[in-house]
């Protein structure tokens, strides 16, 4: 008899916490025009630019993005700043070296080839300055989360009042598109939080829109390489497929002849 009812229990838990999972799921995510999208898709340069500034001036102080190199910044079919202005960016910061002839460590300006700085000295630190919760790292998240861009997008700009049968802890947020609803993170953007170098109105939607535009080159750097490779290997396999065919009825047509 516990045998049966720790199995009834079993299907019951699975049951609910299917329909939890699916409610998690309801809203559909919100779609802008990605210009990375599509076979001729590619990013748009400004866009990452800009999305790189708000990386720095809103994500940075809780996220790392430690597969990405400054060097990254200057490559193309990504943000493409120049080489110096690369450099610059990079000896804005500090990163630790060493040991020095002494034997001790010591920090100087960062260069090209190193990572980009962590905004914590491990992840037990992080924990402690954000609530026991660790902020991911953002290099490669754009393709670690289900719906990739448009979720990130959607993320970022879901926060709303919850809905009175729903209950929330301090320190804890309400998004409609966060799978359960719940989010530990306090809404990033606001209208004006950055001023643009380039002169572009910082509204929510365009902050989101360009750190997303940012994010899925981190994580797809060679976007475009394989665009161009793939539309190369279409056009290379439809002549070849009507190469083959006209070879194919030549052929053919020999044979009917002697026939």
């Amino acid at each position: 008899m516990k045998k049966v009812k720790s199995i009834f229990i079993l299907v019951l838990s699975i049951f609910f916490f299917q329909n939890y999972s699916i409610s998690a799921e309801k809203a559909k995510f919100l779609e802008t025009d990605w210009t990375f999208k599509g076979l001729f898709g590619k990013y748009d340069r400004a866009s990452l630019q800009r999305g790189y500034q708000v990386y720095t001036e809103v994500c940075a102080a809780c996220h790392s993005m430690q597969y990405l190199s400054y060097r990254n910044l200057a490559e193309p079919g990504g943000p493409e700043f120049s080489e110096e202005e690369a450099k610059v960016i990079a000896a804005s910061f500090e990163v630790l070296d060493g040991p020095n002839n002494d034997g001790e460590m010591f920090t100087r300006p960062a260069k090209l080839s190193d990572k980009f700085v962590m905004p914590y000295a491990n992840v037990e630190a992080s924990k402690a300055a954000n609530g026991g919760a660790y902020p991911p790292d953002m290099s490669v998240l754009a393709k670690a989360r289900k719906g990739g861009a448009d979720y990130i997008y959607s993320l970022l700009l879901g926060y709303d009042d919850p809905p009175s049968d729903i209950k929330l802890d301090d320190g804890v947020y309400y998004n409609k598109y966060m799978y359960g609803n719940k989010i530990k993170m306090s809404a990033p953007l606001s209208d004006g939080l950055v001023e643009y170098s380039d002169g572009t109105e910082a509204t929510k939607e365009q902050m989101a829109k360009d750190i997303t535009t940012f994010l899925m080159w981190s994580a797809e750097p060679h976007l475009e390489t394989r665009h161009k490779t793939g539309f190369r290997v279409i056009v290379y396999l439809i002549i070849l497929t009507i190469l083959v065919y006209l070879t194919m009825k030549k052929i053919w047509s020999r044979v009917e002849t002697k026939v």
